[in-house]
């Protein structure tokens, strides 16, 4: 953020002369602090470690005011999501303190929400498609993968027990479209109805690329399919976004690189591991400007394998096209 980056710039300069250490934005340091020693679960917020987290929350919203206008997706107690913060911030565009004053939003924050509630269960512990960094005008989401029927019919039969009968995934709405009771009439099938919402969210939010970093199609825990890539979807009904499929190491395979002393020069992946079955898949229009030989992924060290996903990415970001990637997350 502009006006955090001045802020910080500013104290280096003076701090450099005295010899001391630049002193760092009040509420970063803590939020920095409590992330990696701690777990958080959104309806923990309470007592005194739940004041600890409003008042990073708090922060965090205001240095986010600095540079931009947004609205607010509400997940108080962790209601939507038990795992993303009770505010959710959507940044809609950069602004100056002027035009803050003019703020008119460009998303019905209602709707936006609603499609939220309806698609959560749609994906791994509920982490839904949510807007994290805005780049000229483009969000770049984060989620985690699409659910599978373990999680999904559990989930879904927990929801409906503990609301005392109530689905509140398909609760009814005032708005209800012809394509909503299509999606009711036409198939009663569970995947088809919580996909069809997730698919309506990414739409809402006009995304264009699906950057899937799963090394295999389907994840298995315990003999059950827990996650499930968009590639794979038997339906194909995320043919009509572009699908990337670059395979990157989960967070087990950082173990090592903890146990080389964080040392990632020369740590290559072992790509012949029974459960990885997701190749590279990249459209050929994406990488044609990139002069990299793509077939030799297997042969990189985790920091050429990140060098060249970086210059991917990027060149999506920066295209002229209306890109919007979704990077999900590791199960």
């Amino acid at each position: 953020m502009a006006g955090a980056r001045a802020a910080a710039a500013t104290s280096a300069g003076s701090s450099t002369s005295s010899g001391n250490p630049p002193p760092q934005e009040p509420g970063l340091g803590e939020l920095l602090e409590e992330f990696s020693r701690t777990q958080y679960r959104a309806k923990d917020c309470s007592g005194t470690g739940g004041s600890k987290v409003e008042r990073i929350e708090k922060r965090c919203l205001e240095l986010f005011g600095r540079d931009y206008c947004y609205s607010v997706i509400q997940n108080v107690n962790g209601d939507i999501c038990g795992h993303y913060p009770q505010h959710i911030v959507f940044l809609e565009y950069e602004s100056s303190e002027k035009e803050k004053d003019m703020f008119q939003s460009t998303v019905q924050v209602s709707k936006l929400q609603d499609l939220v509630n309806r698609s959560k269960t749609a994906r791994c512990r509920g982490r839904f498609v949510c807007p994290v960094i805005l780049f000229k005008g483009k969000h770049i989401c984060r989620s985690a993968t699409l659910a599978g029927w373990g999680e999904l019919y559990g989930r879904t039969g927990y929801n409906y027990i503990f609301s005392g009968g109530a689905d509140d995934a398909w609760a009814d709405a005032e708005d209800i479209t012809e394509e909503d009771c299509a999606l009711r009439s036409s198939d009663t099938h569970l995947f088809d109805k919580v996909r069809g919402y997730d698919i309506k969210l990414l739409r809402y939010l006009s995304v264009k690329y699906i950057c899937d970093l799963m090394v295999e199609n389907k994840k298995v825990k315990f003999g059950m399919n827990v996650t499930s890539s968009e590639k794979v979807d038997k339906a194909q009904r995320y043919a009509d976004f572009t699908l990337l499929s670059i395979p990157y190491p989960g967070c087990e395979f950082f173990k090592e690189y903890k146990d080389r002393d964080y040392m990632a020069e020369g740590l290559i992946f072992n790509w012949k591991q029974d459960y990885v079955d997701a190749p590279l898949s990249i459209p050929t229009f994406l990488t044609c400007s990139l002069n990299i030989d793509w077939s030799q992924y297997q042969s990189w060290d985790l920091v050429q394998q990140t060098q060249n996903y970086l210059k991917l990415l990027l060149s999506i970001i920066n295209s002229d096209g209306w890109a919007h990637p979704r990077i999900p997350e590791a199960c």
